[in-house]
């Protein structure tokens, strides 16, 4: 009786090495998915992205016990821009003031929609570096907001620019954009059949 014919072992060996390098990757990839979350937060903390919207805790701080600089007047401009279901300006289009004066201005908004809707503004500022002497103490875009069917409201900032700000900078502009987002607003959407969109 004749030996049954051997399996072919170099092929086999082939399989058991290509499976290997497949876990490897595996766990590779699944490590550098994992350590994405640290580095992006660092990556956020040293360009400032995902940083525009959270409060300043040391801003209020900061305005009771800074000096305004008389000598220097920087003009501040307004802009508001909506997308979606909101009507957006601000109500005043640009200001003078000093670095290290405390300044109120107000944004009005207006939610075009029959049911109450959410939206979170994300503020842009020009020129870029002007984003580090701009302290909020105040700001709707800290936190998202709800506004009733058709409803209208007025949000104040209050802000201060810090003296330090370059001495070439003379200008800078606001910007807000608001966008609508999920929440309560959407699940009456939902409940009501999608209608009055």
């Amino acid at each position: 009786m004749s030996e049954a014919p051997r399996e072919n072992l170099p092929g086999r060996q082939q399989n058991w090495q290509m499976f290997g390098k497949l876990i490897v990757v595996t766990l590779a990839m699944f490590g550098f998915g994992f350590a994405l979350v640290p580095l992006y937060e660092k990556i956020c903390e040293v360009t400032g992205i995902n940083q525009l919207t959270k409060r300043d805790r040391q801003a209020e701080e900061f305005a009771r016990n800074t000096q305004v600089d008389t000598s220097r007047k920087v003009v501040v401009e307004f802009d508001a821009n909506g997308r979606g279901a909101w009507q957006f300006r601000p109500e005043t289009g640009s200001l003078e003031v000093h670095p290290g004066q405390l300044v109120t201005v107000v944004y009005d908004l207006v939610n075009t929609k029959d049911v109450p809707t959410t939206g979170q503004a994300i503020p842009s500022y020009a020129p870029m570096v002007s984003s580090q002497y701009f302290h909020k103490l105040e700001c709707f875009c800290f936190e998202q907001q709800e506004l009733g069917a058709g409803e209208t409201r007025k949000f104040p900032v209050v802000f201060v620019l810090d003296p330090k700000l370059p001495k070439d900078v003379n200008t800078i502009t606001l910007s807000y954009t608001f966008f609508e987002v999920g929440g309560k607003g959407a699940t009456a959407s939902v409940a009501s059949g999608g209608r009055g969109g």
